[in-house]
């Protein structure tokens, strides 16, 4: 049992995850569904109602419960591994890295898995934090819905599928995510 658990605990190798993660995409394919996470999100307010004041939500939720299902499994999976299979190991970032991000007020960088002077409650309220949670997450939510999808379902199920949006959209996504990184994070943190 302690083995299966030391086994469990640590990240799986390409050669496990990969055909794993191609069963479930040849599975979806074969019953005729899409994987991706942010379609729960217009799931989610159908169930609660909002299809009664809004068309795009107006639809037959019941038949993705599967999605349902499988973003609850991914949470509580999320849960469980942080709780009891982790151990206390840090990021492991380049000393190179570290450096940087010391240079734009990031002591605690490298100490744990997300810098404390970044996600915490007082930096929820500076101007800082309101870019990067509350614009960010527009968006993110504003993109989202715009490329039709979010990461997970292009780059996972839309590139499986063959779908040349997909691949317009993760070509989008990385491009978005090295200009971030590249040109714009570093203004935001020195604010």
């Amino acid at each position: 049992m302690e083995s299966l658990i030391e086994f469990i605990s640590q990240p799986w190798p390409w050669y496990v995850a990969g055909p794993l993660i191609a069963l479930v995409m040849f599975g979806l394919i074969y019953f005729g569904n899409s994987f991706g996470l942010s379609a729960n999100f217009r799931n989610l307010c159908s169930v609660m109602g909002a299809g009664k004041s809004c068309e795009f939500f107006d639809f037959d939720w019941r038949k993705q419960t599967w999605n349902l299902v499988f973003v609850t499994g991914t949470i509580l999976g999320g849960v469980i591994a942080s709780q009891f299979l982790s151990g206390n190991d840090t990021v492991a970032i380049s000393q190179t890295t570290l450096e940087e991000l010391q240079t734009y007020g990031m002591a605690d960088a490298g100490v744990g898995m997300m810098p404390e002077s970044i996600f915490n409650f007082q930096s929820l309220l500076s101007l800082k934090g309101i870019i990067m949670i509350i614009i960010g997450g527009f968006l993110v939510g504003f993109g989202t819905r715009y490329a039709g999808g979010c990461t997970s379902g292009h780059a996972i199920s839309g590139l499986s599928d063959l779908q040349p949006a997909s691949l317009l959209a993760v070509v989008g996504f990385f491009a978005g995510g090295l200009i971030m990184t590249w040109l714009i994070l570093p203004s935001i943190l020195t604010l």
